[in-house]
This record gives structure tokens, sequence and C-alpha cells, in this order.
């Protein structure tokens, strides 16, 4: 019976430059005193005034409990509010601080930065093509929560 090697395998690969880039990112930004999941949390907010934790949860892929966890920890650092509904005591929405707003782009720039260390090698039409071929992937495996391991 013949074994293959593990060299020979895609995931292998794909799995090596993965882990490289994310723990590379996250070195990066624990710096600026941000874990991914943080992150990623922060940025999903940039583009909106507040937003419901349970929108959150579902933009993100992500369990509500996740997301409060996140939120704490996020609402400890005082990079995120916290409004309670006028209507309904039970609910509220969550939105960027100033400082929370201000630190996205600076963490933005570390992500783009190191994208360009790990990808900037590629040609852009490489990089395009392995972005539709990783988009592909995702698509017809159906993953859609926003990675954050």
């Amino acid at each position: 019976m013949s074994v293959s090697e593990l060299v020979a395998h895609t995931g292998y690969w794909m799995r090596m430059v993965s882990n490289a880039v994310s723990h590379e990112f996250a070195r990066k930004i624990a710096t600026k005193d941000v874990t991914v999941a943080e992150w990623a949390f922060l940025r999903t907010l940039y583009d909106v005034d507040a937003m419901a934790p349970s929108d959150l949860s579902a933009n993100m892929g992500m369990t509500r409990g996740a997301i409060s966890k996140l939120s704490d920890r996020l609402l400890a650092k005082k990079l995120i509010g916290r409004t309670e509904s006028t209507e309904d005591k039970r609910t509220h929405t969550l939105s960027l601080t100033e400082e929370g707003r201000g630190m996205v782009p600076m963490l933005a720039a570390l992500a783009d930065k190191n994208d360009t260390e790990f990808f900037g090698v590629l040609t852009e039409e490489d990089q395009q093509t392995l972005d539709r071929i990783l988009k592909v992937l995702a698509e017809r495996s159906k993953l859609d929560s926003t990675p954050v391991d």
C-alpha cells in the first residue's frame, strides 16, 4: 500500500502558509493590545454607526456567546460602546468609540503590510488568481464565518 507524503497534499501547503500569515499578523496587532478576533469585530463595526450583537453574530458567522465575550473585552478596553434601546431595555447596540474608530485604520495598515510581506512576491495576476481560487473553495464549502483563529 502506497502512503502519500505530507508535502504531496495541497492542504499541507495551505496550512503552512495560512499559519505563517495568521501568526505574524497576530504578533503585529498584539503590539497594539488587540487580538485577531477583536480586530475582525472592530473592522465589522467600522462601516456602520451601530449594530446589534445578533447582527454582528450573523455578519461574522460567530455564536452570540462569542460576540458577547468579544464585546466585553472591547468594552473593557474602551474601544466600543454599548447603547441601550429606548424601546426595549433588553436590547442594545454596539458601536466604536472615538479611540476604537481611530484604531481601525492603523490595524488595517498592519493587515495590508502583512499581506504585502507574504504575498508581495506574487505578481498582481497571481494574487488575483489565488484570491479567486480561495474564494471558490470557500463558497463551495459554505465557509462563511470570519476566520479569527
